[in-house]
């Protein structure tokens, strides 16, 4: 697989867009430790990969997994509150993914603003 386009939003967090099972052998020789997946199964239809796919390969790979679905427009306040939490939980350096980036960037903000 050729490497996804990772988007480095501070020393410990980067962002990616739809990642595979694939990409969790990438993410381990990378250097990552721990991936967020932050796309509800099936958004993008039946051939995106399901969480408990991409969570199963990187448990394999050795990577810690979470998954917190958020929806693309809108991300709650509880959303943000458990997305820092996974910052402060999780082993760095993380990588979180969503369709575009995007909303994984967003979360990352207004998680670590104020």
């Amino acid at each position: 697989m050729s490497a996804p386009q990772v988007q480095q939003l501070s020393a410990d967090v980067c962002v990616a867009p739809q990642l595979d099972a694939d990409a969790m052998a990438w993410a381990v020789q990378t250097g990552f430790k721990s991936v967020v997946n932050n796309r509800p199964d099936y958004e993008g239809g039946p051939d995106q990969p399901t969480s408990a796919v991409i969570e199963a390969a990187a448990k394999a790979a050795g990577l810690q997994y979470a998954w917190l679905p958020v929806l693309p427009a809108v991300q709650t306040p509880e959303e943000i509150a458990r997305f820092a939490a996974l910052l402060a939980e999780l082993p760095k350096p993380i990588l979180a993914f969503c369709r575009t980036g995007t909303r994984s960037g967003k979360l990352y903000r207004a998680a670590t603003s104020g």
